[in-house]
């Protein structure tokens, strides 16, 4: 399921808005220099460790590992990622949207079981 055109596009959804969201409240919580270094610099260091950070031949992501990690380590960044854009919505008063986006995290997270018992494995 997790190879399903509809579910990796709601997956790419899901990894845009954790990064608006890591932004968004970076800009929200700072002032002055901190704030443009958290609302830009946080989202480029995730995007940076999404890509980079891959368990080596992953069926699901033809994309080669920068630097292999095995797939345990792999969903673990995957939590810390969507757990800090969930977070942050929350810090920001923005609690709604919170569990509206991680009622789709997990959504997506059961309905990719093959990909995850893959990485569990590997």
């Amino acid at each position: 399921m997790s190879n399903n055109p509809l579910n990796l596009a709601v997956r790419f959804l899901l990894e845009i808005l954790a990064l608006v969201a890591i932004g968004y409240w970076g800009w929200h919580s700072n002032t002055g220099l901190m704030r443009y270094l958290l609302a830009f610099g946080l989202p480029l260091l995730f995007a940076w460790a999404w890509g980079s950070f891959r368990t080596p031949n992953e069926p699901h992501h033809p994309v080669h590992a920068t630097v292999p990690i095995p797939g345990w380590l792999r969903l673990l960044y995957e939590a810390l990622f969507f757990g800090a854009a969930t977070w942050g919505l929350f810090a920001i008063g923005l609690t709604s949207m919170g569990w509206i986006f991680a009622t789709g995290v997990v959504i997506h997270y059961l309905l990719s079981y093959d990909r995850v018992g893959w990485l569990l494995q590997h």
